[in-house]
């Protein structure tokens, strides 16, 4: 997971819980995942592109715009 890129569906921010679709390659299609920002800083809204920079089992990603 770490590594892959991604677009968010629901805002990312301090205090907030997101949403973004990943494209897992391993299983040949695109999942959505809760998703944090891995820094703190500015709220990524959506559409933005991100980058998964840790992976919590089963379904939580921390990001980083990209």
């Amino acid at each position: 997971m770490i590594g892959l890129t991604g677009r968010v569906t629901g805002k990312v921010g301090a205090g907030l819980v997101g949403e973004v679709l990943v494209h897992v390659p391993e299983r040949q299609g695109t999942e959505a995942f809760l998703a944090y920002l891995a820094v703190p800083g500015d709220p990524l809204p959506t559409g933005a592109q991100v980058i998964v920079v840790e992976y919590q089992a089963p379904r939580t990603v921390f990001v980083s715009p990209l």
